[in-house]
């Protein structure tokens, strides 16, 4: 049993190292005997675990695949249980929860990175599509609800939501203001309006509910996107969307 223990750790921390490394120096220039020398295990302790760089960042790819489903499916639950905001709101508080995973987990960060990768990770390994798959999916449920502008098409939402996402996590690598709470929530409180039909606004929270929070409750994330900071409606003027 201590052996196995020690071999899981092991092989965790080369998933780590090789993470930190492929997320810090890209895919292309990092070695194997980087990889374990950063991970304090010898070369041959690597390749028990891996045969190759290929199969190493596969197992990265998979360890980030867990951690986005896990945001994912954790978002989910978090709109069954909670009911106000919908779909909308599950969204925004996922879009959150994804840019605090890229700013503090090296894994998840690494796993988008590999997206770029010259050298394909696995079939269909590709976390960015993964991620777009899902915001399409969820668009498409708000769309059911009537959440949605009448003029918003849920696919051309979804671009929007996915391209900012994804462009946030590509330069939050140089700058980590870009995975900032208040930088995407900025981003949310110019686009929702736009967004959302005009009923939906004063239940949408741009700074994302927490997760122990009671959906709808302002005073524990923030003021409702149609609301201002005191509560009241900001000027109609802010409210005016544009015409198709």
């Amino acid at each position: 049993m201590a052996q196995q223990e020690r071999a899981v750790r092991t092989r965790n921390a080369l998933i780590e190292s090789a993470a930190e490394l492929f997320s810090k120096y890209g895919f292309d220039v990092v070695s194997l005997s980087t990889i374990s020398a950063r991970a304090g295990v010898s070369n041959g302790a690597l390749h028990f675990h891996f045969a190759s760089k290929a199969a190493l960042s596969a197992a990265v790819w998979e360890a980030a695949a867990q951690r986005l489903r896990q945001i994912t499916h954790a978002g989910a639950a978090r709109g069954q249980a909670a009911g106000s905001g919908g779909a909308l709101q599950v969204l925004v508080d996922t879009t959150h929860a994804l840019l605090r995973g890229l700013r503090h987990d090296v894994i998840l960060r690494a796993g988008f990175d590999l997206s770029e990768s010259p050298v394909p990770v696995a079939p269909g390994a590709d976390l960015r599509r993964r991620w777009q798959a899902w915001v399409e999916s969820l668009l498409a449920q708000a769309a059911k609800e009537g959440a949605l502008a009448r003029d918003v098409p849920p696919q051309d939402a979804a671009h929007a939501v996915v391209a900012a996402t994804v462009g946030f996590g590509a330069l939050g690598s140089r700058n980590a203001q870009w995975l900032s709470q208040s930088m995407l929530t900025r981003f949310w409180a110019l686009l929702l309006p736009r967004l959302a039909a005009e009923t939906m606004l004063k239940e949408l929270i741009a700074s994302g509910r927490r997760q122990e929070g009671v959906a709808g409750a302002a005073g524990a994330a923030g003021a409702p996107v149609g609301t201002g900071a005191d509560g009241t409606p900001p000027p109609r003027r802010l409210m005016a969307r544009q015409s198709a």
